[in-house]
């Protein structure tokens, strides 16, 4: 239960944890923040890692010039285009085999609700998906797993990919160091958290409603 404490802590307190990183680290920062979004967009076992949230704290510093902005768009425009590059590619040669129930971060649910995502909105599903969590980690391995060609998910990649960064890189670069943002930053995180998730409590409580409805 500690390591969930630490999780939101980290959350709740992004401004104190990134000063502290780049402190800390450095230059160094910004490999870490790399494999940070690399591995939320990349890997399907760590899709509750941050976000939105880091890279709209990632800008409110770069606009203090505790960071380059222009390396960070760069950098982490490479990381999440090839996050889902990664992402694909295991769908693709492993398919539903990972989701057998026996691994315990791949839960089966978080696989059909992107499905059901995918139906509902097609190929810009991987545009789409970049803004919604946990759906933006499985949404290039199911286009992996058959539904779409490379070179057509490819192009979705790199747009949503560069759309994704540059929206919170710049929304925080612009508007995380004015003066409201600024003193109620934990709230402004807390909320750009839950704008994130709100499309898929809608969907869950969308797909409880249909299946109510069938078994009456």
């Amino acid at each position: 239960m500690e390591w969930i404490v630490q999780f939101i802590d980290f959350f709740i307190h992004l401004d104190r944890h990134i000063s502290t990183v780049i402190q800390s680290f450095g230059g160094w920062t910004y490999l870490i923040v790399f494999m940070i979004i690399f591995c939320e967009t990349g890997l399907v076992v760590t899709p509750i890692l941050p976000g939105d949230s880091l890279l709209f704290g990632l800008g409110a510093f770069a606009a203090k010039g505790d960071l380059n902005i222009t390396v960070l768009f760069f950098l982490l425009s490479v990381a999440a285009i090839l996050g889902d590059t990664v992402n694909y590619a295991v769908g693709h040669f492993l398919g539903p085999k990972v989701f057998t129930g026996n691994i315990r971060f791949l839960k089966k649910e978080y696989l059909d609700r992107t499905r059901r995502f995918y139906e509902r909105h097609g190929g810009k599903t991987i545009i789409i998906a970049r803004f919604v969590p946990i759906i933006r980690t499985f949404a290039p391995f199911v286009a992996g797993i058959g539904s779409m060609t490379y070179l057509r998910f490819l192009a979705y990649n790199v747009i949503g990919g560069i759309a994704w960064i540059c929206v919170f890189i710049f929304g925080g670069y612009y508007f995380g160091n004015i003066a409201f943002v600024k003193n109620n930053f934990t709230l402004v995180i807390i909320a750009i958290i839950f704008l994130s998730i709100l499309p898929g409590i809608i969907e869950y409580f969308r797909h409880r409603s249909e299946t109510s409805d069938e078994r009456a």
